[in-house]
Order: C-alpha cells, then sequence, then structure tokens
C-alpha cells in the first residue's frame, strides 16, 4: 500500500522527509505531493483520485484544513502530522485537533510517530510489516533499557 504525504506548502518539505526517512525503515512505499486546501483544493481532490487505495499523511500547519478537507473526501485513514511551531505557543495544533462531525484525521505530531502509526495499519494485513514494527518496538524499548544501565 502506498502513502501519500500531502504537504500544505514547499516550507514543509524539511518535515516531511523525517516522515519518509522512517516510512524508508520500514519498506513503506510513499511519493510526496505539495497542495493547498485553501489555495488549489482541486489539486488536493486531484491527489486523493490520483492515489484512492492509499493512505494520507497530511502536514499543513497554522489553519490546517488540509487534514480535514482531505478525509472528508477519502474514506481512506488520514494521519495529520501539523509541523507545530514556537510563534503561537504551540496553539497552531488546536486546528489539526477540532474538526467537525463525520471528519476524523488522526493527529500525530512527531513526524517519526506519523510513519509508525501508518506501519501499524498496514501491519494488519501485511506480515513483512508487522515484523518490522516488532522490531522497531523492541529497538526502542533496548535503547531505553541501554541509556538506564548506562547511568547506573
Amino acid at each position: 500500500m502506498k502513502v501519500v504525504i500531502i504537504m500544505g506548502s514547499k516550507s514543509d518539505l524539511e518535515f516531511s522527509k523525517k516522515i519518509a526517512a522512517t516510512l524508508e525503515e520500514f519498506g513503506i512505499d510513499y511519493v510526496i505531493r505539495i497542495a493547498s486546501a485553501h489555495k488549489t483544493p482541486e489539486k488536493v481532490l486531484e491527489i486523493i483520485r490520483e492515489y484512492k487505495n492509499s493512505i494520507f499523511i497530511t502536514v499543513a500547519g497554522r489553519s490546517n484544513a488540509l487534514s480535514g478537507f482531505v478525509d472528508a473526501n477519502t474514506t481512506n485513514p488520514v494521519i495529520a502530522c501539523p509541523p507545530y511551531s514556537s510563534k503561537f505557543s504551540g496553539l497552531d495544533v488546536l486546528s489539526s485537533l477540532r474538526m467537525p462531525s463525520g471528519v476524523a484525521p488522526m493527529v500525530v505530531l512527531e513526524p517519526e510517530n506519523a510513519a509508525l502509526a501508518v506501519a501499524k495499519i498496514i501491519a494488519t494485513k501485511d506480515e513483512k510489516i508487522r515484523k518490522k514494527v516488532e522490531e522497531y518496538q523492541k529497538m526502542k524499548k533496548e535503547e531505553i533499557l541501554k541509556a538506564d544501565k548506562e547511568l547506573n
């Protein structure tokens, strides 16, 4: 299954590359596109139609209409991963959290975790990805145990 990362603008590219790097670790195919719900809504709809059997990760900050717009126009999973900033004390993420009824993108703030959420969705049907998720979780646990051991 392909993952489509839709960015609201090119300024979201570095943030999106962090998602892409983790998807690559899991061996998950992805594409990165740019389209704005505010400025180019028809382009967003074209992308949704082009990748109709995909999982979508939306990367848009400020007034995040992109995540809700994508979710309202697909039955596939949508994960909102807004690049938050300290400019508004992080409150710009609220536009990703409050959605109207019938619109339910999942919100995951950390890029690495957005990719992990995708991997877990795919793992429900793909044994190879499930094993990679298990290995990843084991590695994260071992990092904590190692850090504790080094501290003491």
